[in-house]
C-alpha cells in the first residue's frame, strides 16, 4: 500500500467516523397528537405537543393509530397481551420502560402483535425527561415520551376510554452542531494551527540562525587558523638530520618517517609535523594532535570571534636560534635522543637573532606555556627563556 493509499483510507476512516458520531448525536423530536372522546360529555378532546424524541434506530416517519397499554405494563414477555378488538391494524402500543429488559425486546414483542409503533414512557420519578433510545434490530417507529405525559394515557385507557394518537416527526437537533458550537470548534482549531505552525516557523528560524552563526564562527575561526598557520616556522629536512635517522619519530598524523626533502611544520608546543599533514588539521581542529595545545591561544588570538577585534600575529619565521643555544642544546641531548621539538630541529640553523628580534621578544614576550616531551628542552628553556617561546 503507498503513502497515497494509506492517506485516503484515513481520511474516508475519519469521515466515517464522523459520520457515526454525528449519527449517534443526531436528535429528532415528535408531535403527538393525542385524541380522545370523554364518556360522561361525550365531547371530544385533542392536543398536540411536542413531547417525544425518536429512537436512534428509529424511523424517522410519521405514523397515526388507536392507542393500545401493555399487560403486563413492561412489554417485555412475549406473552405479553394488548386488550384491542380482533383484526385491528394499525394500532401504536404503549409501553413502560424498566423491568430488566432492553428497548429493543420491548418493541419487538410490539411488532410481532401488530403494532406499527411503540410508544414507551420513561421511569418514575424522571417528570418528563426523555432520552434517546438505543434499539437495534428493530423496524417499527419508536418514541420515548415523560412519565407524566404516559401516566395520562394509561389513565385515560385504564377507565376505558378510547384513544387515537398521531406521530408526526418535529425538529432536528445537533446539540454539539449548532451554530455556536461550530464557530467556537472553528475558532480553537484556528488557534490551535496558527499556535502550532507559528512555533514551528519560530524553531526553525531560530535553528537556521543557530547554524548560519555557527557556520560563520567557523568561517572566522579557520581564516585566524590560516593565518597562525602562516607564521608557523617551517623548515625542510636535509640528508644527516636528526630526524632522518633509523631512530627518529614518525609524523604522529600520517604515522610515515620523515625522510631528507620533507617539509616540517613546527608548532608553538615544539611538536612538528609534515607541513600537507598538519595545515589540514590545523584548519579544523586548531590544536597540536599529540598534545591539544591551541594555536590560536597560544598565538593570542582570542576565540570569540564576535566582539574580539582583529589580532595580528607574529612571524615566527624571523625568530632563529644562535649557535650558541645550538651548542648547548646538542651538550644537552647527547644522552637522549628527543622525539619531537623546536630543538631537535635547529641543529642546521645559522643566523642569529638580531638585537631589534631579542628587545622585542623581552619586551612583549608571549604566553606560550609549551610542552616538553625531553627533558633537553626545560633545561634549554630555563637558561634562554627570552630566546624559547
Amino acid at each position: 500500500m503507498g503513502p497515497f493509499a494509506g492517506r485516503d483510507l484515513f481520511s474516508w476512516l475519519l469521515v466515517a467516523s464522523f459520520l457515526q458520531v454525528s449519527q449517534a448525536t443526531y436528535l429528532c423530536t415528535a408531535y403527538l397528537n393525542v385524541s380522545y372522546v370523554l364518556l360522561d360529555t361525550n365531547q371530544t378532546t385533542w392536543h398536540q405537543d411536542e413531547i417525544g424524541l425518536y429512537g436512534q434506530d428509529s424511523p424517522k416517519a410519521s405514523v397515526s393509530g388507536n392507542l393500545y397499554l401493555a399487560d403486563p405494563i413492561y412489554g417485555c414477555d412475549r406473552d405479553t397481551v394488548y386488550q384491542r378488538p380482533n383484526g385491528t391494524r394499525g394500532w401504536i402500543a404503549l409501553i413502560q420502560r424498566g423491568y430488566g429488559c432492553t428497548f429493543t425486546d420491548k418493541i419487538n414483542v410490539a411488532a410481532k402483535n401488530g403494532a406499527v409503533a411503540a410508544i414507551i414512557f420513561n421511569d418514575y420519578g424522571t417528570d418528563n425527561r426523555v432520552i434517546q433510545m438505543s434499539h437495534p434490530g428493530t423496524t417499527i417507529v419508536a418514541i420515548m415520551i415523560g412519565y407524566e405525559s404516559g401516566m395520562e394515557m394509561v389513565n385515560l385507557l385504564q377507565q376505558g376510554i378510547a384513544v387515537t394518537v398521531a406521530i408526526e416527526v418535529g425538529k432536528q437537533h445537533g446539540p454539539w452542531m449548532s451554530q455556536y458550537s461550530v464557530f467556537f470548534v472553528s475558532i480553537s482549531f484556528f488557534i490551535v494551527t496558527a499556535a502550532t505552525v507559528g512555533y514551528f516557523i519560530f524553531y526553525s528560524a531560530r535553528r537556521l540562525n543557530n547554524l548560519r552563526q555557527q557556520n560563520r564562527n567557523q568561517k572566522k575561526l579557520k581564516s585566524e587558523a590560516k593565518k597562525a598557520i602562516g607564521q608557523l616556522q617551517v623548515r625542510t629536512l636535509r640528508q644527516g638530520d636528526q630526524e632522518t635517522g633509523p631512530d627518529a619519530d614518525t609524523c604522529a598524523v600520517c604515522i610515515d618517517l620523515y625522510k631528507p626533502g620533507d617539509v616540517l611544520s613546527i608548532l608553538t608546543c615544539n611538536h612538528f609535523f609534515h607541513k600537507s599533514c598538519i595545515e589540514p588539521w590545523l584548519l579544523e581542529h586548531r590544536t597540536c594532535p599529540m598534545c591539544k595545545c591551541d594555536i590560536l591561544k597560544a598565538l593570542g588570538v582570542e576565540m570569540d570571534v564576535e566582539e574580539q577585534p582583529h589580532i595580528s600575529v607574529p612571524d615566527f619565521r624571523s625568530f632563529s636560534i644562535s649557535e650558541d643555544l645550538q651548542s648547548e642544546t646538542a651538550s644537552h641531548t647527547q644522552s637522549e635522543t628527543p622525539s619531537s621539538g623546536y630543538a631537535s630541529l635547529h641543529g642546521n640553523e645559522q643566523s642569529a637573532p638580531t638585537e631589534e628580534t631579542q628587545n622585542a621578544l623581552r619586551v612583549e614576550p608571549l604566553d606560550v606555556s609549551p610542552l616538553y616531551d625531553n627533558l633537553a628542552f626545560e633545561s634549554d628553556v630555563h637558561h634562554h627563556d627570552e630566546v624559547r617561546t
